[in-house]
């Protein structure tokens, strides 16, 4: 799946894969899933989106400032990604982050893009540790910024909401300046 969003921008969300009944029936990511619904509404809320997001690839939406990419291009079996195709992907990962010279600062989405994000900085997973709201500089200066993904699961539980959520975006938009 490509990139969805602003080729200019500033700030690089990394989800994980498309999801089942999102990305991979739409072809845009998190559109038509319960993840969608949160990351739409809070890109909405601080300006790094336009438009009305109604689930639907043809609704408008665009992007500003912002860019989305996934570790992993392909639907894992059970949402769940082995390592080997961690691995096989991370070359598309950052190629297609390489073609976005001004992304300053990631924000990942779970801990496997994490991860992705972190060795696509040139930093060992081993130096930096994945928790919600964790924040990290790479050597070249741009910074990554962590939270816990915005499923169904996550908020259903409790272990993220849209208050959390909007925090890492309110960090994201303070470090932009």
């Amino acid at each position: 799946m490509p990139a969805f969003g602003d080729p200019g921008a500033w700030l690089a969300i990394v989800g994980l894969a498309p999801g089942k009944h999102g990305a991979n029936r739409t072809g845009r990511p998190f559109t038509g899933d319960y993840a969608g619904e949160l990351l739409y509404a809070t890109l909405l809320r601080f300006g790094l989106a336009e438009g009305e997001y109604r689930a639907d690839p043809s609704d408008g939406l665009r992007l500003k400032g912002a860019v989305i990419l996934n570790a992993v291009k392909c639907l894992p079996p059970a949402n769940k990604p082995e390592p080997a195709e961690i691995a096989t992907c991370r070359t598309y990962f950052e190629a297609a982050l390489a073609e976005l010279p001004n992304v300053r600062v990631l924000l990942a989405l779970g801990q496997i893009a994490h991860v992705a994000a972190v060795r696509a900085l040139g930093m060992k997973p081993s130096a930096t540790r994945f928790g919600h709201g964790s924040e990290a500089l790479a050597p070249d200066g741009r910074i990554l910024l962590s939270s816990y993904h915005c499923s169904r699961y996550n908020q259903n539980t409790g272990r993220l909401d849209a208050a959390m959520f909007e925090s890492v975006f309110e960090r994201a938009v303070a470090i932009r300046g």
